[in-house]
Formats: C-alpha cells, structure tokens, sequence
C-alpha cells in the first residue's frame, strides 16, 4: 500500500529529471579557458548593454538607445581583446559558424544604431528583434563547455 503511495511521486520525479538528464546536443566550441572567461564577461556585459537598450527604448529615447548599441555591441566592438594575450582572445579560437553568427549580431546592433539615431522611431523598433536573433542562434547551437 505504501509503494502504492510513492508511485506518482517517482514518476514524476522521473518525468522532471528527464530533460535534466538529456544530452546536450549544442556544438562544443573548444576555446582555451581564458578565452572562455573573456567571452562569459562579454555576453555578461552584452545582457547589460541590452537591457539598458530595452530601458531607453521603453522611455522613448531612441537617440540614447543607438548610442549604446552601437557603442557596446556594434561593430565599433571589433577588436577590443586585441591588447589581451591570444589565448584569452575568443574570435581567433571559434569555429567560422560561431563567428559569424557573433558578427551577424554586431552588424544587427550597428544597424539598429545607425537607425535609432536617425530618429526612425518605428524602423529600429521593428528592427529591436534583430538584436537577439543572433545571440539566440548562437546560444541555441554552441557551447563551450
């Protein structure tokens, strides 16, 4: 009787561990660690930078919000681990299809930059998404670990 009991318990506790126990079947980019360190900060300060777009948007700041587009995730970024050693550079240790997905998300915030700061309220609000597209490809088809 008592086995009767726990029954749905285990099973539901089977269902809920099953996606936890799943293999992750993303691509594994091997980067050297301090390459994965360099890269974790900078999709750290990418999810800040975000946000602070998203805030600006909300409050019709548009100008402000290109500039921070721009500024922290346009291809103005380029090169900023050049003074770093190599193999805390991620770019150089990245299969091409990560990067490119990575410079399609630059080319993406330099766009909605160029827009916002023109004044074209609702052209970079439609182009908002874009944004994120690349960061969610990325995400959904590599790691790094």
């Amino acid at each position: 009787m008592k086995a009767d009991c726990l029954r749905p318990l285990w099973l539901a506790g089977l269902l809920l561990a099953g996606p936890l126990m799943a293999e992750d079947q993303r691509q594994l980019a091997t980067l050297p660690p301090p390459a994965q360190e360099t890269l974790r900060q900078e999709m750290l300060a990418n999810l800040v930078a975000l946000n602070e777009i998203l805030g600006l948007v909300a409050t019709d700041k548009f100008k402000e919000a290109g500039a921070v587009a721009e500024q922290q995730l346009g291809l103005s970024v380029q090169g900023r681990n050049r003074d770093k050693p190599f193999d805390a550079r991620p770019g150089p240790h990245m299969p091409q299809a990560m990067r490119a997905l990575g410079m399609e998300g630059h080319r993406a915030a330099s766009e909605f930059a160029k827009t916002a700061q023109a004044g074209e309220r609702d052209r970079a609000l439609a182009l908002l998404p874009n944004l994120t597209n690349a960061c969610v490809s990325c995400h959904a088809s590599w790691r790094i670990r």
